[in-house]
């Protein structure tokens, strides 16, 4: 039985998210949420249940070298808190370069209004959904 997702690129100022499909074969931008960790913290529960969302997939910003940051820790951080406020597993992936990716896709009039931060939560979404799908999961 598929599960459905929920991609988060955590940011300072707006986080973007995506939502697999019902086959958990596809993910979908969702509009982003503006403001910080207390907000987001406040603002996912009732997304989560109302969506009926299995597990929360939270971007990790790795260095290109792929060690930790100082956003890294801060996004850790925000995962430990989040973990505290949900009732389905919350776990990190991997996210270079997928806004890079993203910003060939968004047009740079919208890099402002969420588009670009929900296009890389989907691009990080399809990963982990094709990996899973691959390795059978």
């Amino acid at each position: 039985m598929p599960v459905r997702l929920m991609a988060l690129d955590v940011g300072s100022r707006r986080t973007g998210v995506a939502v697999s499909d019902e086959l958990g074969l596809y993910a979908h931008a969702r509009p982003a949420l503006k403001g910080g960790t207390r907000a987001l913290l406040h603002a996912l529960p009732p997304l989560v249940e109302a969506d009926g969302i299995d597990e929360v997939i939270v971007g990790l910003p790795l260095t290109l070298a792929g060690e930790d940051s100082a956003q890294t820790a801060a996004t850790r951080a925000f995962v430990e808190r989040l973990r505290e406020r949900l009732d389905v597993p919350v776990t990190t992936w991997d996210e270079r370069l997928t806004t890079v990716e993203a910003a060939r896709y968004v047009p740079s009039d919208r890099h402002r209004d969420g588009a670009l931060d929900s296009a890389a939560a989907a691009l990080l979404l399809q990963a982990v959904l094709d990996h899973r799908a691959g390795a059978g999961e």
